[in-house]
């Protein structure tokens, strides 16, 4: 999600209402492109995180402090001396623009009270910090702009402030109904790219979303929208402006598979209810959300190395595991060796000397065959070659059926430790698995290291009617929940056909009720490799049902006796206990 001026608007209100008149009371600058001001209010203290990093540009307010270095960058030291223990008089954004503008009131050294203003730009990888004075010159900034790098605007001390006009666009909050139909009629793009790429401060995300607001398709041409159609969209973008003007902001954010996927200051009513969470601010929204997203960041980066281990053994073995499908394709026809074996012992004595070929009645199907002879041997010897290319050919089938076996069962046990990795929720969740990899020979042991103390445990959550369900994270977990902690009548639920977690619901002597029966399928569902997928099937069975086959690899099963349903992976409403 784009940190678009909408989100700018319900930031600016959150600040005015909480650190306006404050008084700064700390600078530190933890990161090169980072501020965080504590400001003293009435009651208490507050801190203002910002951030101009080029790809997570930032400001809200957060109870997290960060370490700063020991010596302050020089751009700190400015400020502590401008606007130490000044007071914050005014917060607004120009127009819709991605721009918060801070107003400071302080005593200069001779005790004459000043203005002085940050401007925190929220722009991408233009973003900056930036000091001016009562005037608008530029005092100072956290990122210097020279004219090498923009032709647009320097951003340098001594320069005038001002917005760099580079896109005509137009400000949502100045516009009427006439000038934004005209805006819609005139542009020849899909509908939501002419919303963003007309207005100040719009999204593409939230584009989409007055869209959907209007029961119209975002990709469908904007030029051949019909008048009902520019009209709906019309009521709905003066329904929205007229929120973002009275600054009635309902801050949530929008999941996508548990994941977050959006954030908005209005309600993305395009995602399911179930769907999204209300927060209970703004800047409670940014932080949940981008601490989140960042959590997995983390947690992809901390698998890389195990990830690409099993991706290089993954297909290893899918390029061994086809060559030896090709391989057992070429000796299908080693029954016909046989047969041409048999009608020669029958038959040879019809051919001449230095004959090519022989035709035959193949007492199999009744039909005339044609033998191929090589003309230097005799019938028999002819024969007894078909025979050992037969019985060569058999010998290769029934060694390549075993191998492509063992090595079937390891590219399934592979993607099944690939889908653990997807499910990890925290490091301790990649040790275990880190661990199957070492004991199944993918990683080497050193001698120093002793066998890891084992933290993770399977997810737990309570169903709508009450009953415990656990889910395996990995393969280790699978085999403990169904073989050592689930009871015989508990129920067994896994997704068919594809690698995932082991579902179990604690039964007690009781019948489960189907609305358990279908949350239990959800989970199965969503922690499996077809979590994506619309819909999938999931077997189901009482675990005294579930077997461990003999020399099984872990996580692996076989049962007979089983139920299946349909069912998606949506597990939005399932409360997950906190353990």
């Amino acid at each position: 999600m784009a940190f678009d001026g909408v989100t700018i608007a319900g930031i600016v209100k959150e600040l005015n209402e909480t650190v306006l008149g404050g008084r700064i009371y700390k600078i530190a600058q933890p990161e090169s492109d980072e501020l965080l001001l504590t400001i003293k209010i009435n009651g208490g203290q507050r801190r203002l995180f910002i951030s101009a990093g080029a790809s997570l540009p930032l400001i809200y307010l957060t109870e997290t402090n960060k370490p700063s270095p020991l010596t302050a960058p020089g751009f700190c030291m400015l400020l502590r001396k401008h606007i130490q223990n000044g007071r914050i008089t005014r917060i607004s954004q120009p127009g819709l623009e991605r721009i918060v503008r801070i107003e400071i009131e302080h005593l200069n050294e001779l005790g004459d009270l000043c203005i002085k203003n940050i401007i925190v730009e929220i722009m991408g990888k233009h973003s900056n910090i930036i000091f001016t004075d009562d005037k608008d010159m530029i005092i100072d900034s956290i990122k210097h702009i020279s004219g090498m790098v923009s032709s647009v605007r320097e951003v340098l001390p001594g320069r005038s402030y001002f917005i760099p006009e580079t896109q005509k666009k137009l400000n949502p909050l100045d516009t009427d109904k006439e000038q934004f139909m005209q805006s819609i009629r005139s542009g020849s793009q899909p509908l939501y790219k002419v919303l963003y790429g007309s207005y100040t401060g719009f999204s593409p995300v939230f584009a989409q979303e007055l869209c959907y607001r209007a029961g119209l398709d975002g990709d469908y041409p904007a030029s051949a929208l019909s008048q009902e159609g520019v009209e709906k969209l019309s009521h709905v973008f003066s329904s929205a402006v007229t929120h973002i003007r009275s600054g009635n902001f309902t801050p949530n954010i929008a999941y996508e598979h548990g994941s977050p996927a959006e954030f908005s200051v209005l309600p993305l009513t395009m995602y399911n209810q179930g769907n999204r969470q209300d927060c209970n601010s703004v800047s409670a929204m940014l932080e949940q959300y981008y601490a989140q997203k960042n959590a997995l960041t983390r947690i992809r980066q901390k698998s890389a190395d195990l990830r690409r281990i099993v991706q290089t053994a993954l297909e290893r073995n899918v390029k061994k595991y086809d060559l030896q499908l090709r391989q057992i394709k070429d000796t299908e026809k080693r029954d016909k060796y046989r047969i041409y074996g048999e009608l020669l012992n029958t038959y040879g004595y019809q051919a001449a000397q230095g004959d090519k070929s022989i035709t035959v009645r193949n007492y199999y199907t009744d039909e005339d065959i044609s033998i191929p002879l090589d003309p230097t041997l005799p019938p028999l010897e002819n024969a007894k070659k078909y025979f050992e290319k037969y019985n060569k050919m058999k010998r290769t089938y029934e060694a390549l059926s075993k191998l492509t076996l063992e090595v079937k069962e390891e590219i399934e046990h592979l993607e099944s430790i690939g889908t653990a990795l997807d499910i990890a929720a925290g490091e301790e969740d990649l040790v275990q698995i880190r661990e199957e990899l070492v004991e199944s020979g993918y990683i080497r042991r050193k001698g120093s290291d002793k066998k890891v103390k084992i933290t993770s445990r399977p997810f737990h959550y309570i169903s709508s009617d009450g009953y415990h369900m656990y889910v395996g994270k990995n393969n280790y977990q699978n085999d403990e929940l169904t073989f050592r902690f689930a009871a015989g009548n508990d129920w067994w639920f896994h997704a068919k056909s594809f690698p995932g977690s082991h579902v179990i619901v604690k039964a007690g002597k009781e019948e489960l009720p189907d609305r358990t029966f279908e949350e239990a399928a959800k989970l199965a569902a969503y922690y499996s490799k077809a979590r994506n997928q619309d819909k999938v099937e999931i077997d189901y069975t009482e675990k005294k049902n579930v077997k461990k086959p003999n020399g099984g690899k872990p996580g692996f099963v076989v049962y007979y006796t089983n139920y299946s349903m349909v069912m998606d992976s949506d597990i939005s409403g399932l409360v997950l206990v906190k353990e």
